[in-house]
């Protein structure tokens, strides 16, 4: 099978930025990935862990982030729990303790070591509470969302072999049948 990084890169972008115009994040928000590098090749998750997949996965999003003043969250893989990886100035921000780990290709993942590598200041936390996400390759990141999940559904269906899906998070509805609630939820 020929690979084409490239192709990653176009798909995990275009993925990236249909989730974006569609969740309507407010500047300064957090915005959680997981991605199985193994099933964007074509193997089982965690069974092809390809560095090379998940940064051109890093390199196609995390501009796209940062230009419009959005934190990544990189979800590592189950042998660290689902921790993630952020900026330092954003476990500050919102308040996430650091927990003391540096993923790795089989402990962590590619992504989230792709993530540890090309961050100015990474560390590892436990939680974080986001307003977005994108999942490639059926990672399970619901656990790293706001209460309220809506499923976004994106034209981008697959990143490589991975298949994709996306959630933006709204305010919980509260109040029962006589609130009011405002038009852009």
């Amino acid at each position: 099978m020929e690979i084409n990084y490239d192709e990653i890169r176009r798909q995990a972008h275009d993925a990236m930025a249909e989730l974006l115009e569609l969740a309507k994040l407010p500047k300064g928000s957090l915005v959680v990935v997981g991605c199985s590098s193994s099933e964007i090749m074509g193997s089982r998750i965690g069974k092809g862990s390809t560095p090379e997949a998940a940064g051109a996965v890093y390199e196609a999003v995390a501009p796209l982030l940062a230009g419009r003043g959005l934190y990544l969250a990189a979800q590592c893989c189950e042998h660290l729990n689902r921790a993630l990886v952020v900026e330092r100035e954003a476990a500050e921000r919102f308040g996430y303790e650091p927990v003391c780990v540096i993923p790795q290709p089989k402990a962590g993942g590619s992504w989230a070591t792709a993530a540890w590598q090309h961050m100015s200041d990474p560390v590892a936390v436990e939680h974080v509470r986001a307003g977005a996400g994108l999942d490639i390759g059926s990672t399970l990141i619901g656990m790293h969302l706001r209460d309220v999940a809506v499923p976004v559904r994106l034209g981008v269906k697959f990143i490589g072999e991975a298949y994709v899906t996306a959630a933006r998070t709204r305010p919980k509805l509260i109040g029962g049948k006589r609130a009011v609630y405002p038009e852009s939820v």
